[in-house]
Order: C-alpha cells, then sequence, then structure tokens
C-alpha cells in the first residue's frame, strides 16, 4: 500500500523530476474504511505506513534535498473509532456530544432532512442508544464535526499547529467547502438536471449542506493559524464553479491561499474550451489572487485517459506554461492511464456501495510503475490493486533512458519553468485560438515566451508576427531547439511547442 519509508527513497527521484513540494494522502491513525480519510487520530501514524520517527525522518531528508512536505489535513468528519466521537456517542449528556453534528428524527420519524451521503443513501445514521440520528456526508464510520462549535474549532487549530511544530509546510485540506452546514438544516432542493445513472448524490443541489456563507470565516481562522508559522501554505479542495471558487481567497485574501483550480478535470478536450476557460479564470482571480492548474488527482480519471498518451504530452505542457501553481498527479508524468480493477478486487467504497453507476476511483489509485522487478518496484508482495497490463514496459526505469519519453518531456518542462520567470509569474495573454490551436503569451520584463498547443491529430498552420529574436525552446513532437522562428509555423499532429522572443 506504499508507506512513509517508501516515499522518503523515492525523494531523490522527486527533487530531480524537478517539483518543489510533495503532497502524500492521509496517514493519520486510522481503521482505513475510506483509506484514511477517517481519521481515529490527528497527532499519530497507522503502523500500516510506519511512525512519527518516520514521519521526522521523511521531513528532514525532504527538506535537505529542498522539497516541502504537504500534510492531507481532513477536519470536516473523523472516524467513528476517534476518541472524540466515542465519547460524543457515549449518551446525550456526553460533554462532546456537541461535538459531533446530531438531530432528533423529523416528526413522524425519519432521517432529519432529505441529506445524502457522498456515497449514496442517507446523510444521516440513527443511534438506537440514543434514539438521535448523527450527519456524516460521506460513509456512517465519517461522522461530521460541528465546527460552530468553538471547543472543535480549538482541537483542530491545535492539530495544525502540532504538524507545524513537526514541521511540515502546509496542508491541502480536505473537503474544505464542507465545514460548515445549514443552521435551520432546511432540505436541500432537487437537481432539475439530475438524470438516470448518476450518483445518487446529484439527485439534490447541495446548497444547505456545503458552501455555506459563513464557512470562510472558519477558514480565514485556519489562514491566521497558518500564519503563525512562516512559509507555510494553505490548499483548499474544493469542486465548485468560478463565481463561488474565488470567494474562497478570503476577504484581503486571508482565506486559502491556493483554492485547487478543477477546472481543467472537467473541460472538453478542445482548443476553444481551454482557453475560454483559462481566460475566465484569470479574469475572475481577485487582485493579487495566486492561479494554481490541476490535471489528474486522486478522485478523477487520469489525463491519459481522457485526452490519449499524444495529447497527454500535450496536456502537460498546458499544465507547467499556464502562470501560478500546477499541481502534479503522481504516475502522470510516464503517463499511466487508467487501470481495469476485476470486480472481486475492487477496494473503493463508493464504487460498491453504488457498483452500477461507474463512480470508482480504484482505476486512478493503483501502485506507480518504477521499474520492471516483481510488482513494479513499488512492493514485494502483491500490491493492494492490481498493475496496468503494460507496467514492464511502461516505467521510471524503462523511461529513464529514454529520449523524447513523457518523463523527459516533464523533466525538461520543469527545468524550463524553473529557468524562466514568465513561465511562473509572467503575465498571461491570449494569442490564437482558432483551427484546433491554441496559443498564449506569459511575458516578464523583457522575458516573452509564446506557446502553441495543437489539440488535433493533424498537421496545422499558425500565422505569427515574425522575430528576429525568436527560436524554438521546446516541441513534444520532436527536437526542434533552436529552430528560427517564421512568420508561418507548421505543428504537427499532438504538438505544443515554447518558443522565446527574448531581445
Amino acid at each position: 500500500m506504499g508507506d512513509l519509508n517508501g516515499i522518503r527513497r523515492r525523494l531523490p527521484y522527486l527533487a530531480a523530476l524537478g517539483v518543489d513540494a510533495v503532497w502524500g494522502s492521509p496517514f493519520y491513525k486510522s481503521p482505513m474504511a475510506d483509506f484514511g480519510y477517517d481519521v481515529a487520530d490527528y497527532c499519530d501514524i497507522d503502523p500500516l505506513f510506519g511512525t512519527l520517527a518516520d514521519c521526522k525522518n521523511l521531513i528532514a531528508e525532504a527538506h535537505a534535498l529542498g522539497l516541502k512536505l504537504i500534510l492531507d489535513f481532513v477536519p470536516n468528519h473523523t472516524s467513528d473509532q476517534h476518541p472524540w466521537f466515542i465519547e460524543s456517542r457515549s449518551s446525550r449528556q456526553s460533554p462532546k456530544r456537541d461535538w459531533y453534528i446530531w438531530k432528533d428524527a423529523r416528526p413522524g420519524g425519519g432521517p432529519p432532512n432529505n441529506w445524502m451521503s457522498h456515497f449514496g443513501g442517507s446523510a444521516w445514521e440513527r443511534d438506537e442508544a440514543s434514539r438521535q440520528y448523527y450527519y456524516h456526508a460521506y460513509l456512517k464510520q465519517q461522522p461530521d464535526l460541528n465546527w460552530r462549535n468553538p471547543e472543535v474549532r480549538t482541537a483542530m487549530y491545535d492539530v495544525l499547529r502540532f504538524w507545524m511544530e513537526l514541521g511540515v509546510d502546509g496542508f491541502r485540506v480536505d473537503v474544505i467547502w464542507h465545514l460548515m452546514k445549514d443552521s435551520d438544516f432546511r432540505d436541500n432542493p432537487p437537481n432539475p438536471d439530475y438524470r438516470q445513472g448518476q450518483p445518487e448524490i446529484d439527485r439534490w443541489l447541495q446548497v444547505h449542506s456545503a458552501d455555506r456563507p459563513d464557512v470562510h470565516e472558519v477558514i480565514e481562522e485556519m489562514r491566521a493559524v497558518v500564519d503563525e508559522y512562516p512559509h507555510r501554505v494553505l490548499i483548499g479542495e474544493i469542486y465548485l464553479p468560478l463565481d463561488r471558487l474565488m470567494a474562497y481567497y478570503g476577504r484581503d485574501l486571508k482565506g486559502a491561499h491556493l483554492p485547487f483550480n478543477f477546472q481543467l478535470l472537467q473541460a472538453p478536450w478542445k482548443a476553444d474550451a481551454i482557453a475560454r476557460l483559462v481566460e475566465d479564470y484569470e479574469a475572475s482571480l481577485p487582485e493579487g489572487g495566486w492561479p494554481n492548474w490541476v490535471l489528474g488527482n486522486h478522485d478523477r480519471p487520469r489525463i491519459a485517459t481522457r485526452v490519449g498518451p499524444e495529447q497527454a504530452k500535450v496536456a502537460a505542457v498546458l499544465l507547467l506554461t499556464l502562470r501560478g501553481t500546477p499541481t502534479l498527479y503522481y504516475g502522470d508524468e510516464i503517463g499511466m492511464a487508467d487501470v481495469p480493477i476485476p470486480p472481486d478486487q475492487i477496494q473503493d467504497p463508493w464504487a460498491l456501495r453504488e457498483p452500477d453507476i461507474g463512480v470508482g476511483r480504484d482505476p486512478v489509485r493503483t501502485p506507480m510503475q518504477w521499474d520492471r522487478s516483481p510488482h513494479a518496484g513499488f512492493t514485494t508482495t502483491r500490491p493492494w490493486l492490481p498493475l496496468a497490463d503494460n507496467w514492464a514496459e511502461q516505467n521510471v526505469e524503462n523511461f529513464d533512458l529514454e529520449p523524447f519519453s513523457i518523463l523527459d518531456l516533464y523533466r525538461r518542462l520543469l527545468a524550463l519553468r524553473r529557468k524562466y520567470r514568465a513561465l511562473r509569474i509572467g503575465r498571461y495573454e491570449t494569442l490564437i485560438c482558432r483551427d484546433d490551436v491554441f496559443g498564449f503569451v506569459g511575458s516578464s520584463g523583457q522575458e516573452k515566451l509564446v506557446v502553441l498547443i495543437n489539440f488535433s491529430r493533424g498537421v496545422r498552420s499558425v500565422s505569427l508576427e515574425r522575430s528576429d529574436h525568436a527560436t524554438v525552446l521546446f516541441s513534444t513532437a520532436r527536437d526542434r531547439t533552436g529552430e528560427r522562428m517564421v512568420s508561418k509555423l507548421t505543428l504537427d499532429p499532438n504538438e505544443a511547442m515554447i518558443i522565446t522572443e527574448e531581445s
């Protein structure tokens, strides 16, 4: 399943790849009902992954290599095995009863309202001993904390301080938009766009169970705690449309440093759609708001599955040349695709609860493919999920020696990103969007870089103003480095290129 020492042994690979920080999934003590997102102790390590000493060694070695370590913080819910919930459940008079969300049945009986679990079924679980329901936005083994209780906030902020004292460089906050619920617990309205075959959670618009206006007060408090320590970052997991997403930067930018921008995970892979998405996102950012981009994560289909192996290289160029902070999902740098999971090997509780609608996340969570040794070098025994059929060919060891492999492409892109400020913090400007080609300019001072992306499987010609100082820096298709730019360029099928116009 992987562990902290396994990550530590791979840190040199990550440093050589050219990344700046590593975010790991939760490794707190947990019964593992949802892979560690059901936390039983926020200040200790589950033996499955190692010890606190292992964690300290991981932090120290990451820092020695110039890498930051970001923790996955899970504040919305705990495990039902957490001592807080065990105490809360013990009686209605428990001093921790109000640390969780307990409600009486609605008149006539049944759950207090129509709120649904994201994993299917009602989000309310009846506790027979106390004859009340507790709320769980996910599994019944993951009761939601009551963030309206100041004692809960104090306890969770102390968790943040514990890990920052240990040396952690920041937090990715799980489902941050869920923390506050409607104080009147009103029913959610029906979703007029719901269609048969969608997840059950989509039957209702989550207007009362998530993204409440008072959540921003909590996030500002969380940010203030993080700001007590220098050079720390707060990243929020937020699946919302742009107009609501931007509120999570907070008043005077005192919310999340980076509200995760998942727009690329859901957009049609077409030049005009992507260009419009980038322009809309840039236009929506608050003054001083720092952009970020995500192509893949542990919950959505991999980019190579969504767009194909050749366009996956093009996608890497898009991700690593737009200004802001990019997030890479492990294995994307070797082009890993979704892996079909036999029914008897499914691990995902969501897939097991709603088996007929294809919501399983296991296909994107399969072991990293390191080399040609047994089990792809990930483990010495059978891994928790099966490997891709082509793992013996598609792995780091093979691609490490192959010029123009997708791994080589990622390394070169990250090196260029370090070298040119225009690719990190430059001013963005759309240059062209027609005939399956999206082009934009990043500029910083005298630096000016042009990025051209061919979203098609055909040859495309692009007319640009001629510049005597323009040369090709990078291409996904072949070695065109140093090629002089002319007024009319030809892009190969599935080609993206970077052109410098330094004077």
